[in-house]
């Protein structure tokens, strides 16, 4: 890409004679304020064709000026009060820096181990706030061409809990099948299953509840659906379905536990070392 300082020379042929520092370009000047040809490092993709990147340029300068004009328009029509905001820059700066800290010290400290007991306990004593909003399922499902030789073999081998069949099956499956998902200890939306399967159902609670296998085949493809479980909406979610949300849950608590003892013993701290004085 051609050097920047080339393509904005053509673009800003009248901004040659600004120079507000011996050793850099002024692209624009809004009042008292200048744009630099070094405001613009990073606003250029790296490989940008040189006509885009004139366009480019020519959006952030113009974007610039703008901003510039209204910024002088508000400082010229508010009160010297309106636009003093010390007080709220203090404010974010003192969270952001708080919240840097924390962070910093919660990266260092906190323990990120979940036992299974912890996660059994509260899924536990808290199931009322595992209820599903939507329907799940435990299925095997294979989509196989509709001339495949191996349909019989496959519908056979799915339908089978010897152990031999089921490495047989994902071995065929492999090799043969044009999509397919055997881990049925994993819980999967029914929606996401009807995603792949192209079969229409107005009531997926009744169903479920009246299917344990589907075997559904449009014009290039059949597909073979074993159901091992299912679970209908507003029950409650399987422990499994919600272990992660529920490791989430407890490192949060652990985080927060720990943000507000690490408060309380700075406090503590400082109470016995007489570090602060109220009047």
């Amino acid at each position: 890409m051609k050097n920047i300082s080339i393509l904005l020379l053509i673009v800003l042929t009248s901004c040659n004679t600004f120079f507000k520092k011996k050793t850099e370009r002024v692209l624009a000047r809004v009042h008292d304020e200048y744009l630099y040809e070094s405001d613009l490092k990073g606003i250029i993709p790296a490989g940008t064709l040189p006509k885009d990147s004139i366009s480019i340029a020519r959006g952030f300068i113009d974007s610039w000026v703008r901003q510039q004009l209204i910024i002088r328009q508000a400082v010229d029509n508010l009160t010297s009060a309106q636009v003093d905001f010390t007080k709220q820059l203090e404010n974010y700066r003192n969270s952001l820096v708080i919240f840097e800290y924390e962070n910093a010290l919660v990266h260092q400290k906190l323990d990120t181990v979940i036992s299974s007991d912890e996660i059994q306990n509260y899924y536990d004593a808290n199931q009322q706030n595992f209820l599903l909003k939507d329907n799940i399922v435990q299925i095997q499902y294979v989509k196989l061409p509709l001339k495949s030789p191996n349909i019989p073999q496959i519908r056979k081998l799915l339908n089978s809990d010897n152990a031999d069949d089921k490495n047989k099956l994902s071995e065929l499956c492999e090799k043969m099948a044009a999509d397919y998902f055997l881990d049925d200890q994993n819980w999967l939306l029914f929606n996401d299953l009807l995603k792949q399967v192209p079969v229409k159902t107005y009531n997926q609670e009744e169903f479920l509840k009246s299917h344990r296998d589907l075997e559904y085949q449009d014009s290039a493809y059949i597909y073979l659906v074993r159901f091992k479980d299912f679970k209908v909406k507003e029950s409650v979610s399987p422990l499994s379905f919600e272990m992660q949300r529920i490791k989430d849950i407890l490192l949060n608590k652990r985080k927060i536990a720990l943000i507000t003892r690490l408060h309380e013993d700075l406090y503590t701290r400082a109470v016995k070392n007489n570090d602060f004085e109220i009047y």
